[in-house]
């Protein structure tokens, strides 16, 4: 059992003993180069992709057969289209997020960039390919909010999900506009945001300009999907093509705010979230100082805090939206970085915690690995 973490100053494997307990921290890899997202191939175990922003090579992805410990660069990262002639184009500044294409396509990878960009590759991650059906759509600028500013750490598309019964249905999300969802496998895509809030648009029940800050896809329901957005926590059920607020459960001097949600790999109705501090300056801090997670046994319909083994008090930190995990283990392991360089894991499924690793940079992604 392994979990593969992506920091502001490199990379870090962190290996755990057969009961969870003891864990070796084996790293950096790139130290001082940003890691976005560090992912393993659940086809080929021993293949990690990583999106990296590094001094001397920009924004990039590096892909490792042997399980990191030797990397190589895409001969061709993610770039936009070159723009006609006249007209400006846009500039890939950093890859954000990576997810594994189907089962069915062994070599197919997704990538999403900041400003929001979605890539393919067809040769496990060495050259990229613009989506066109995205990146040429004509409502693309509208969608993105164009030239508008964008969140403090630049744009993103992210949440690049794919449906484990059909690789031509797929979503992703943008932070900011919105979620969006295809069944031509990218040729064409439209927005998924009904029932969602968006408080910071004058219009009401804007169709797009959403900001989904995670998604996540139940592999046993591919139609259940979990939502933390800017403006709350939301379930939908596909068939309903709307999406309800389950966090007006949450209490109420916690709110419903926050960057990741993580679900139970084989209970539909379990997902947890960590809450920060969403009041009038968003802190992006724990809120109190008090840091804890909150889990919904019932698909949102009430909510338990969980924080045995947490910081009582002067716990001033986040997780970013990568940043929390689940293993596939009984009972499950539940896991989060910290914008402290805390690694955090529990092996009952968020009933105690235990600090695992400190003094790591700002963490930014978690994910778990297991080498068969």
């Amino acid at each position: 059992m392994h979990l593969l973490i992506g920091t502001r100053k490199g990379a870090f494997i962190l290996e755990a003993d057969k009961n969870r307990r003891k864990w070796a921290t084996r790293g950096p890899v790139f130290l001082g180069n940003i890691v976005h997202h560090l992912v393993q191939d659940p086809r080929r175990p021993n293949v990690l992709l990583m999106a990296a922003k590094t001094g001397h090579l920009g924004p990039t992805v590096f892909r490792s057969t042997n399980f990191g410990r030797t990397w190589k660069e895409a001969s061709r990262p993610p770039a936009f289209p070159k723009a006609p002639e006249g007209q400006k184009g846009l500039v890939v500044q950093h890859v954000f997020w990576l997810t594994p294409g189907h089962a069915g396509e062994p070599k197919v990878w997704y990538a999403g960039t900041s400003p929001q960009g979605l890539f393919r590759t067809e040769d496990s991650g060495d050259t990229w390919e613009s989506v066109a059906g995205f990146h040429g759509n004509p409502m693309r600028s509208a969608w993105t909010g164009g030239d508008q500013e964008g969140p403090p750490d630049g744009a993103t598309l992210h949440s690049i999900l794919i449906d484990p019964r059909d690789p031509k249905h797929m979503y992703f999300g943008m932070s900011a506009g919105g979620f969006f969802e295809t069944s031509d496998q990218g040729a064409s895509w439209k927005p998924l945001n009904k029932g969602c809030a968006a408080d910071f648009i004058p219009t009401p029940d804007p169709e797009y300009g959403h900001d989904p800050h995670c998604v996540r896809l139940h592999p046993l329901n591919p139609d259940r999907l979990y939502m933390q957005n800017h403006c709350g926590i939301y379930r939908m059920d596909r068939s309903e093509a709307q999406w309800v607020r389950i966090g007006k459960k949450m209490p109420k001097k916690i709110g419903d705010i926050g960057f990741p949600i993580e679900i139970h790999p084989r209970d539909t109705e379990t997902a947890w979230v960590f809450p920060m501090d969403g009041t009038t300056v968003w802190p992006r801090t724990s809120p109190g100082g008090k840091p804890a997670v909150y889990v919904t046994r019932n698909g949102g319909k009430s909510w338990r805090r969980q924080q045995k083994g947490l910081p009582a008090e002067q716990g001033w930190f986040t997780v970013k939206r990568q940043a929390m995990t689940t293993d596939a283990c009984e009972p499950v392991g539940v896991y989060f970085g910290t914008t402290g360089g805390e690694v955090w894991a529990s092996r009952d499924e968020g009933e105690s915690w235990r600090c695992i690793v400190r003094s790591l940079p700002h963490i930014y992604s978690v994910e778990t690995a297991q080498l068969k």
